[in-house]
């Protein structure tokens, strides 16, 4: 059963995220001792059975969450999603000859075309550049030429978000780092993803790799053994030592996951949040939206004040009602309401509320 804890705020933090109640309560108590076994979490070996048992159970529940095939992976590494930029593409693009084709929608997809084009021709097929990244690019050509394609699913700065994604004639890649978990996908479609755990999945310091086995090794180039997948498959996620903690965050967040629903119950309760946000953005005056409607994140809304007079006073408001968070990325200013899946629908109302109050007494 859910435990109920009255949270001291209302956290809207882009990432690290909000974690369940529970999740940071067990976390916090396996600092001091993991269930009995007289040692800290953080202090036993990672070779040791409590901890295999924790990082085995890790990736079945993401396989149970997800419905993953069986000739798929599942690695918890490290190094964040920004190096997932190089290791994805060091593992799908050929050593002869490699090219490839990426959709830029932002920041995070910009680095990785930067980290892919070290090591291969690299084509941008679809660009949100013209319109400042406030809407995904759609009709794009995939050309079938290339070793591979690669998405980014969800846009944290610019508060955008595919909602259908292309059929690719070649394997198509994702950094799913900020919506992973939040709604139904078919692992199937992917050869890989790849995700930061600290958006949805947990603490920072773990990413999660998911791989089509079948299309690895195929590259003909040399891979440093950390970034080599086939490497890191082979040892469990133990070819060195993994981030324990993180791994457990993770671990313990999936379990939460399980016990409310899994995916299509998060999914309900994410459109739930965000439709009581984008309504009270797009009904009141003095608010406005960032992005094309068609293209809105359920993750990541983003608005701005009609009157940047207000700001001062609307600034005031939300703090002094416990909202943590809410300022938009500092490259585009605005505010940005990060939803993550333990964010409950009562701290939405509240930002909602301020909204209104602001409204009235303008």
């Amino acid at each position: 059963m859910e435990t109920q804890v009255k949270a001291k705020v209302h956290n809207f933090s882009a990432g690290p995220c909000i974690l369940p109640p529970e999740v940071l309560r067990k976390a916090s108590e396996s600092i001091l001792e993991l269930d009995n076994h007289g040692l800290s979490l953080i202090e036993m070996s990672h070779r040791s059975k409590p901890f295999v048992e924790i990082m085995e159970k890790a990736r079945n529940l993401v396989r149970e969450l997800l419905n993953v095939p069986d000739n798929y992976s599942v690695l918890f590494l490290q190094g964040g999603a920004s190096l997932g930029f190089y290791i994805s593409a060091i593992n799908f693009m050929k050593n002869e000859g490699g090219k490839a084709a990426y959709t830029d929608t932002g920041t995070w997809s910009s680095g990785a075309i930067k980290e892919a084009k070290l090591l291969g021709e690299v084509i941008t097929v679809g660009t949100g550049k013209d319109n400042d990244f406030t809407k995904i690019p759609k009709g794009y050509t995939i050309p079938s030429d290339a070793d591979y394609f690669h998405i980014t699913s969800n846009n944290t700065i610019r508060g955008t978000q595919v909602k259908e994604f292309p059929k690719s004639p070649v394997p198509m890649l994702c950094d799913m780092s900020s919506d992973i978990f939040s709604r139904k996908i078919n692992v199937s479609d992917f050869d890989l993803i790849y995700a930061g755990a600290q958006k949805n999945m947990g603490p920072a310091g773990t990413t999660l790799y998911i791989v089509n086995k079948d299309k690895l090794g195929k590259t003909g180039r040399q891979i440093p053994s950390m970034l080599d997948l086939q490497k890191q498959e082979a040892k469990d996620s133990m070819y060195n030592t993994p981030p324990v903690f993180a791994v457990y965050g993770a671990m313990l967040t999936m379990e939460w996951m399980k016990s409310i629903g899994g995916i299509a119950e998060l999914e309900k309760r994410n459109e739930a949040k965000a439709k009581l946000l984008y309504d009270e953005v797009d009904r009141n005056p003095l608010f406005k939206g960032t992005t094309a409607v068609e293209d809105r994140s359920l993750m990541n809304p983003t608005f701005v004040l009609t009157d940047e007079s207000l700001t001062e006073r609307f600034d005031k408001m939300w703090k002094e009602a416990g909202v943590s968070g809410i300022n938009g990325h500092r490259s585009v200013g605005g505010y940005r309401a990060s939803m993550y899946n333990a964010l409950p629908i009562e701290s939405v109302q509240v930002l909602v509320d301020v909204m209104k109050e602001l409204e009235n007494n303008a």
